[in-house]
């Protein structure tokens, strides 16, 4: 009898087996605007949802888009002007959901003389490489609306702890930076902030990505990585200090951080004010979808778009999840 009993509960073992959670790769950028991202995969959201995550970093939104276009990730968080350029070169992408409203801070040494944006001419700018969505907003609004053309100053692309280091050594005048990078040159440098680009012109920095292929073959798997986010994003908005002990690691490795004129700060301080700083929402309301178009027509101004026709926003966006959510 009971040989019979572990016979047939074997058998059905075999029938019916556990499903194995599905391997899903999501590639990520260490700035606090992919927090969710990351949060996502510490927290066990991910599995929660399903997936077996991979989380694949890269040093810029530049590189992370040509893993997307090359199949060797299934999601992305970064900027969609990367989207944008390489569906002009005629890949088939789709922005799937929203992820952070732009936080780009301009800090300036307190020796520089800078107090405003048109106070940059002639001086040395620390940004992100030329071409990312951080250099677009920096020469298509931030300068443009000071009236400054990028040609009237010196902007070195540089990572962004790069940049923090150089204004601690003073080898730049100021530098355009967003968290938790801005936190920490406000820590360690002889720096200020004048300027916050969400403040003057909020915009979706960060959005989801995936091919179309990814989104027509695996939906229920994107679908999924994107409720895990969502779920960390509210964790995000609602407990930063209990997201922060999750994620600091990814940005600060030491257990503080040795401040100019406040002591020792604990690195899980520092993070939860850089979480703090920032709009995250996996939404992509009408306004993001205007200022995308906006941005659009800068980049084909600045002539990383074609100029010769409209760039269609509306064909690379797939709202289908945020809509069944009731976003």
């Amino acid at each position: 009898m009971i040989r019979w009993l572990l016979t047939a509960v074997l058998a059905l073992a075999i029938a019916s087996p556990v499903s194995a959670a599905e391997e899903f790769r999501v590639g990520y950028v260490r700035v606090m605007d992919d927090a969710q991202a990351m949060l996502a995969y510490e927290a066990g959201l991910y599995k929660k949802y399903g997936l077996d995550a991979k989380l694949i970093e890269f040093s810029s939104g530049t590189d992370l888009i040509k893993g997307i276009v090359g199949g060797q990730l299934d999601i992305g968080v970064l900027g969609f002007s990367n989207a944008f350029t390489w569906v002009s070169r005629g890949a088939d992408l789709k922005i799937v959901g929203g992820a952070q409203r732009g936080y780009h801070s301009l800090l300036v040494r307190e020796d520089s003389g800078i107090e405003s944006v048109a106070d940059l001419k002639g001086k040395t700018l620390a940004s992100q490489k030329q071409g990312s969505t951080a250099d677009i907003v920096l020469k298509g609004v931030m300068l443009d609306n000071a009236g400054l053309d990028s040609g009237e100053l010196n902007i070195m692309g540089v990572a962004p702890a790069v940049a923090v280091q150089s204004l601690v050594g003073g080898r730049v005048d100021a530098a355009f930076l967003f968290e938790p990078y801005d936190r920490i040159a406000q820590l360690v440098a002889p720096v200020k902030q004048i300027y916050q680009i969400g403040d003057v012109w909020p915009f979706p920095c960060m959005v989801v990505i995936t091919s179309a292929d990814t989104l027509k073959n695996r939906k229920d798997a994107v679908w999924a990585a994107l409720d895990a986010q969502r779920e960390a994003i509210e964790m995000l908005e609602n407990q930063p200090a209990e997201a922060a002990p999750l994620i600091t690691d990814y940005f600060i490795k030491d257990e503080f951080v040795e401040s100019r004129d406040q002591g020792r700060i604990p690195a899980e301080e520092v993070i939860t004010s850089a979480i703090k700083t920032n709009d995250f929402s996996a939404q992509l309301s009408g306004k993001d979808i205007g200022r995308m178009k906006e941005l659009a027509s800068i980049m084909q101004a600045q002539g990383i778009l074609p100029a010769d026709k409209e760039f269609n926003v509306d064909a690379l966006l797939d709202l289908s999840w945020q809509k069944a959510r009731e976003l």
